[in-house]
């Protein structure tokens, strides 16, 4: 009437109630996957935004610098080393993606852009146009820059074309790289 149990039987059912089926540990593995691919385009994002603020803070305080050199020389300097040899300055300020050793004497998406505009009979530069590559096209800084052309003059203080001038539009990098976007001030 009653059959008896072989204990073998009763063993390896009690292990396989203890573990985990080859399915559902391909399951767990794909949804931790797809939660680190969530988190690393996040921290992607927030490295580009992180950068485009440094570079942002970057170009103030090289305003800040300039309202200091033509304080005490009563125009701007003709380029962003004067800064450096006046004093206002401790070293030209690098993109955040510059390569270490990166060395600055001219403008690139690098080292930041400058242009200076030194009018008729003026002792010096009485206008500058600074300018910085941002990497996120959705910045709500592109929103609040001057969007100078000072090769031509456009939308510029004074209207002319200023010494090593570029263009501060936002649809490209200052220097007319496609993947960045120009945030750009003049005084």
């Amino acid at each position: 009437m009653f059959k008896k149990s072989n204990p073998a039987c009763a063993k390896a059912s009690a292990d396989k109630q203890n573990g985990f089926t080859l399915l559902e540990l391909l399951v767990v593995i794909g949804i931790i996957g797809l939660l680190a691919s969530i988190i690393v385009v996040n921290l992607t994002s927030a490295r580009r935004k992180a950068r485009d603020t440094k570079r942002v803070g970057d170009v103030r305080n090289l305003q800040t610098a300039m309202e200091d050199y033509y304080a005490k020389n009563g125009a701007y300097p003709a380029n962003l080393g004067a800064l450096v040899t006046g004093g206002q300055i401790p070293v030209w300020p690098l993109d955040p993606l510059a390569p270490s050793g990166t060395s600055c004497t001219a403008n690139s998406d690098l080292c930041y852009w400058y242009a200076s505009y030194t009018p008729t009979g003026a002792l010096g530069p009485q206008s500058y146009h600074l300018g910085a590559s941002l990497e996120d096209s959705s910045s709500p800084l592109l929103n609040q820059d001057r969007d100078c052309n000072s090769t031509t003059g456009s939308s510029c203080p004074y209207n002319a074309a200023y010494t090593n001038g570029f263009t501060g539009a936002d649809a490209a990098g200052c220097g007319g790289v496609a993947s960045r976007y120009c945030y750009d001030v003049a005084q």
